[in-house]
């Protein structure tokens, strides 16, 4: 264990005490161990793992403080690692010097408009637990290349940039768990110009990830942001399950954003599962463009300023046992589906708790252009204008659903409505309450049959 004082470190918050760590990092054992205080640096400790390795960075259960008053990462680690996550693929110098680079129990503050807390290149199983990371640009932020990620229990607060940054990286196989990740301008967790297979982001705290707290300009942004639209990009194999994924509504901003402009692309974002969560208070609460292959299932999904699901071009989706609602009077409610098909929304609960309808005059559940989709097992509770309504769509099946208005103020003109052109729509079974206006409008080219409906 390389003790950083015993390379002539200070560690008292006046010294900057880089070139005593770079001296520890070059020369000592691998494991660089910071006692209690703080520690300086004006530059990047680059660790090379290739050389020095094993590597591990420890802060004595969080009681030493690195400050980064320099540009650029705190701590940048570099392997050598070209391989995938296949034992096969393990040259021996990654397996003898790279494996398992952790940074642990460890505070980095920035004090530089483009300080980073640990940037790590090409590893293979690098490990992040217990670190706080606050005032740098990007938090943790992986580059390059790297294997087999395990980033927990740590605190990544208040930072200008992103939160965990996977940024122009081909990264497969990394757990995101148990960690809080809040107040950074640019996103907590954001994916951008990557290839990224078997990402579990799973019971985190993640919130208000966008300009307010810092008093900038806001930002299109989100707590889980994913773009997915430069050549190359592909992100695929994601669970996103038992999280708070909470915010203060900014301009652009959503819970979760994943962007794609399927052009062309082979495999857009998908084989996805968001599930389990608590989402809420954001502009668009889940917002989804050209992504295949996605089940949205069991979340509690509340107060957005537009959406609580907004997904446009999306196909195969599954949109099942979800809470949409709004739980304060100025947000809203109501999911939207825009030039999508191969859809299923199930068994959901959609409904607008303000006495006199939303202001935003946007149904609960809106089909725009969409092709093949079945609505079924749903309850719509007060919808204003309407429950559910569908336009220019096609194939669309809504069946045994339960739609009412319990509101004293009538305001639901119609449970559901057909609007504009389309073919082969049924809507049957469906128990509608005599507090709608009218139970169900249909325009005739949408082409809707009618089965056994029940008005009560």
């Amino acid at each position: 264990m390389s003790n950083v004082q015993e390379f002539g470190a200070k560690g008292d918050g006046k010294t900057v005490d880089t070139r005593a760590i770079q001296h520890a990092a070059k020369t000592g054992d691998g494991l660089l161990h910071f006692p209690k205080g703080t520690y300086i640096l004006d530059k990047t400790i680059e660790i090379s793992a290739t050389k020095n390795g094993p590597v591990g960075i420890d802060g004595s259960h969080g009681t030493a403080r690195v400050l980064m008053v320099g540009g650029g990462p705190a701590f940048r680690v570099v392997g050598s690692h070209g391989g995938t996550g296949d034992p096969s693929t393990l040259k021996p110098v990654v397996w003898n010097n790279e494996r398992m680079p952790t940074i642990q129990n460890i505070v980095i503050e920035g004090r530089h408009a483009e300080a980073d807390g640990v940037q790590m290149l090409e590893t293979m199983q690098c490990v992040f637990e217990g670190v706080l990371i606050r005032r740098v640009r990007h938090g943790i932020h992986l580059h390059r290349r790297n294997r087999n990620v395990l980033i927990s229990h740590c605190h990544i607060y208040f930072n200008s940039g992103v939160g965990v940054f996977l940024d122009r990286v081909n990264l497969h196989q990394i757990n995101i768990a148990s960690n809080h990740i809040s107040y950074n301008r640019l996103g907590g967790i954001r994916l951008q110009g990557s290839e990224v297979r078997n990402l579990q982001i799973t019971g985190n705290d993640i919130e208000y990830n966008n300009h307010a707290q810092h008093r900038t300009k806001p930002e299109p942004t989100a707590e889980i942001y994913v773009d997915v639209t430069q050549d190359g990009d592909s992100v695929n194999e994601i669970t996103v399950a038992s999280n708070t994924i909470q915010a203060t509504s900014s301009p652009g901003g959503a819970n979760i954003r994943i962007i794609e402009d399927r052009k062309g692309r082979s495999r857009p974002p998908g084989l996805w599962t968001i599930t389990g969560n608590i989402i809420g208070s954001q502009e668009n609460n889940v917002h989804l463009t050209g992504c295949h292959g996605m089940v949205i299932s069991g979340n509690s999904i509340y107060s957005c300023d537009q959406y609580n699901i907004l997904a446009k071009d999306c196909d195969h989706m599954s949109i099942c046992g979800n809470s949409f609602r709004r739980h304060t009077g100025n947000k809203y409610a109501g999911v939207r589906l825009e030039h999508s098909r191969n859809c299923t929304v199930q068994g959901c609960v959609f409904e607008d708790e303000s006495k006199m309808g939303q202001a935003s005059k946007k149904s609960l559940l809106e089909l725009d252009h969409c092709k093949s989709v079945t609505v079924s097992g749903c309850q719509v509770i007060g919808g204003v204008p309407y429950g559910i309504h569908a336009q220019n769509s096609s194939m669309v099946n809504i069946s045994g659903c339960s739609i009412h208005d319990p509101r004293a103020v009538k305001k639901t003109k119609a449970g559901i409505v057909f609007a504009g052109s389309g073919k082969a729509n049924l809507v049957a079974l469906n128990t509608i309450g005599k507090d709608s206006l009218k139970p169900i409008l249909v325009s005739p080219k949408s082409n809707v049959k009618l089965h056994e409906n029940v008005i009560g």
